[in-house]
């Protein structure tokens, strides 16, 4: 029937790599096309996945982009995505390299459909960029789900429905995972089930959403599968070592940062009183004893300044 084990390790259908074998299953496609018609909101006849490799597991190959490339009965093309982990941003919260990252793909998606054939651009596909992600990207915005598209800057008229970013944030399913499995939308079930299938905890409340549908059930069996599977652990545990060590080379190397700023900013501080303390004729042996400099340093500041002591 697809349920959880309620005491399995299961492995995290929000694991970009997990989440891209789950969907590029050869028996996954009721599951891919449900999962789409959740999202554009209509109901979808076919999908065709164009990209269902999945990349080596050797170190090397850890930053590949494991999307789900597919198009769909009108020809409209889908790339789903899943964003485990942060990607590196500014300070200032406003995820604009991941959002810059969204339009990049689609607009290349788009944009790479083929002119032959092709007499009038309103005739090309409709193209969609959807992230899933584990993390906040829009903390001002409760939903959990947030769609753009082209819209002029007043009064939001619509310019075109050719393109479309969508972002499903499975930080915001707090209050979703409360509600009553009848009263979820198709959308919020697969969103419970992406976040919460690997947490113990909240495996009942997973079990009673994948028995609320054939396809949810199907990909159940899958996720199962996967995560029985020791060579896909083994290469879960791997790539997240690989992960854990770039964020600790990357803390690491900003702390040294930190701390070699810290050191310089004392070293400045040290020279400047050094440099009053030669307008004040001191003597460099006592300069030196004042700012931790060495007599050969108090020395060439002294040349430096053209002073005396």
């Amino acid at each position: 029937m697809g349920l959880l084990p309620m005491e399995a390790d299961i492995l995290p259908p929000s694991d970009d790599r997990v989440f891209k074998l789950i969907l590029t299953s050869p028996e996954a496609k009721p599951v891919l096309i449900d999962l789409v018609s959740s999202i554009i909101k209509r109901p979808v006849v076919d999908v065709v996945v164009r990209n269902n490799e999945i990349p080596p597991e050797d170190t090397q190959e850890k930053a590949e982009r494991l999307d789900v490339n597919c198009y769909i009965d009108d020809n409209s093309q889908v790339d789903l995505e899943m964003q485990a982990s942060r990607i590196e941003e500014d300070s200032d919260g406003q995820h604009r390299n991941l959002k810059g990252k969204s339009v990049y793909y689609l607009c290349d998606l788009h944009s790479s459909q083929p002119a032959k054939g092709i007499r009038r651009y309103d005739t090309l596909a409709r193209t969609y960029q959807v992230t899933f992600c584990s993390y906040t990207v829009f903390p001002e915005r409760k939903s959990y789900l947030n769609s753009f598209s082209l819209r002029h800057d007043e009064d939001s008229e619509q310019l075109c429905n050719a393109i479309q970013v969508v972002y499903v944030e499975l930080s915001k399913l707090q209050e979703i995972i409360k509600k009553s499995v009848g009263d979820m939308t198709d959308l919020e079930k697969w969103a419970v089930f992406f976040r919460y299938a690997d947490e113990p905890s909240h495996r009942e409340t997973v079990n009673k959403v994948i028995a609320s549908k054939e396809v949810l059930q199907m990909a159940g069996n899958l996720l199962m599968s996967i995560s029985q599977d020791e060579r896909e652990r083994a290469v879960f545990r791997s790539r997240r070592m690989y992960q854990t060590d770039q964020q600790s080379n990357i803390a690491t190397a900003e702390d040294r940062g930190v701390q070699r700023g810290r050191a310089e900013g004392r070293v400045e501080r040290n020279i400047e009183i050094a440099r009053q303390a030669l307008q004040m004729k001191m003597s460099a042996a006592d300069i030196a004893k004042l700012t931790g400099l060495t007599y050969e340093e108090v020395e060439r500041l002294r040349i430096e300044e053209g002073g005396q002591v």
